[in-house]
């Protein structure tokens, strides 16, 4: 009987053990997951403004470089996002601003939006829309070149009464069969600039600076 229950007992604490060791191997996994999730969404966000700043064009830690903005109606943003800032020997290079077209064809457009200090856009790039496959997701800078043909433009080029589509008297193709959807899409890259000239000092401002 006392062998039995020393034998019930060795069981346990093997049994015993080897929960430990599950448990403290899953936990590390799972940090490493974590982790690993983690890096990949930076590099991904990285390579997203590197695609619309070229790294030369900076030098600062562009990841590290921002400022919240709670929700911004001019924007389209109905929670906080960051402002990336890019910046050259201590100057002001440009901003990324996350910016919402609300009315898209199938809801939501998110984009980041690129602009230089000067007020240019540096590009656009969408990052999560649910439009029409083939027809509005055209936006979509991996289905088509259209979403380029806003690198270079500004607020004075093309004129305001120009930032529409051309169905509408302005200066940017719609896609056949889907208007809707472009049409959103400027109005938002349109309002992403307006609202850059009105706040750029701020957007710009160091952290220490602000109040």
């Amino acid at each position: 009987m006392a062998d039995f229950k020393k034998h019930v007992l060795r069981v346990g604490a093997v049994l015993g053990l080897f929960a430990i060791v599950a448990t403290t191997l899953v936990a590390y996994t799972e940090q490493n997951t974590r982790q690993q999730i983690k890096e990949n969404e930076r590099q991904a966000l990285l390579d997203a403004i590197n695609t619309l700043i070229p790294h030369e064009q900076y030098d600062n830690a562009i990841l590290q470089d921002t400022i919240a903005l709670p929700k911004t109606e001019e924007l389209g943003t109905e929670e906080t996002t960051q402002v990336y800032r890019a910046r050259k020997q201590n100057q002001p290079v440009a901003v990324v601003l996350t910016v919402v077209a609300p009315n898209g064809y199938s809801g939501r457009i998110k984009m980041l939006v690129g602009i230089y200090y000067n007020g240019t856009l540096a590009g656009v790039r969408v990052i999560n829309h649910k439009e029409t496959p083939g027809l509005g997701d055209k936006i979509d800078a991996s289905r088509s070149n259209w979403i380029k043909q806003f690198e270079g433009l500004s607020l004075e080029n093309p004129t305001s009464a120009k930032w529409k589509v051309k169905k509408d008297g302005g200066a940017f193709d719609q896609f056949t069969g889907a208007t809707i959807t472009p049409r959103a899409v400027v109005k938002a890259v349109k309002a992403s600039l307006e609202y850059f000239k009105n706040h750029r000092e701020a957007l710009f401002a160091k952290n220490e600076e602000k109040s």
